[in-house]
């Protein structure tokens, strides 16, 4: 075992974090570039300061991961599932289960809620929105957003779904209350099944392709037949086929009606 190694078993030991299904040469540039930023020498030493100090270790789990998240990012693949997927999957649901895996800060479960709000009144649902970082799941929880972080929002959303407060816009609790959080881990956790839509965008950038494949399977047995996964736009699902999804959109991909 060399000393990289030896660091994500030591990583999984005191932390419960698990980064066996990382690509090893981005994530080892991420840690070392951090590591020379700290002025800490070597892995050891990391561990050690990390287990001391709350602060270098959220430093290591913000340089870790890209939390990067806006509201109906990819605006034209959101027009996609407002009239093409949704209208589809509703033919014979009235209820739909919908899971955000990865959803960051919250940008992305909010914006499916108000989708469903404004346009499928009638629809009941229910989102389930999951992240392994706690911290931007407090965030997402909170509701609480930046001008910046709102900018470019249809200004009807605006004034609908959050509560202006000074700088900051605060989403309304009516909305919130259409979304669980939870604490997931994608690689390391069992996935509930019985989903309707499952959205996974900008999530498995530094995931090595076994570890992806797998996770594409697990979402294709977590799907309802008829079911569709959404990916990001940089995502397309190579053993799609193989699998057993066939293409509902460019970046939409369906579980058949029957198996």
């Amino acid at each position: 075992m060399d000393s990289y190694e030896k660091f994500i078993s030591d990583l999984k030991r005191v932390f419960d974090l698990d980064l066996t299904g990382y690509k090893r040469p981005q994530m080892e540039r991420r840690i070392n570039s951090l590591m020379r930023v700290l002025s800490i020498p070597d892995y050891e030493n990391f561990v050690i300061k990390m287990k001391a100090e709350q602060q270098i270790f959220n430093r290591f789990l913000d340089h870790l991961t890209i939390n990067v998240s806006e509201f109906f990012r990819n605006q034209a693949q959101w027009d996609v599932l407002k009239e093409k997927i949704i209208p589809n999957l509703i033919k014979n649901n009235t209820e739909l289960k919908i899971w955000s895996a990865g959803c960051s800060t919250g940008q992305e479960p909010y914006s499916l809620a108000m989708l469903m709000e404004s346009s499928f009144p009638s629809i009941k649902y229910s989102i389930l929105a999951s992240d392994f970082d706690i911290r931007v799941l407090d965030k997402a929880k909170a509701g609480i957003y930046s001008e910046r972080e709102v900018a470019g929002m249809d200004k009807k959303f605006l004034e609908r779904y959050f509560q202006k407060k000074e700088e900051q816009y605060l989403i309304k609790d009516d909305l919130k209350r259409k979304i669980t959080f939870k604490k997931h881990n994608l690689i390391t956790e069992r996935f509930d099944k019985g989903y309707d839509l499952i959205l996974c965008r900008n999530v498995v950038i530094y995931f090595t392709e076994e570890t992806k494949a797998e996770l594409y399977k697990n979402f294709f047995n977590s799907l309802n037949p008829g079911g569709i996964l959404f990916t990001g736009s940089t995502e397309q699902i190579v053993t799609a086929r193989e699998i057993g999804y066939s293409s509902a959109a460019i970046f939409f991909y369906q579980k058949p009606d029957h198996q």
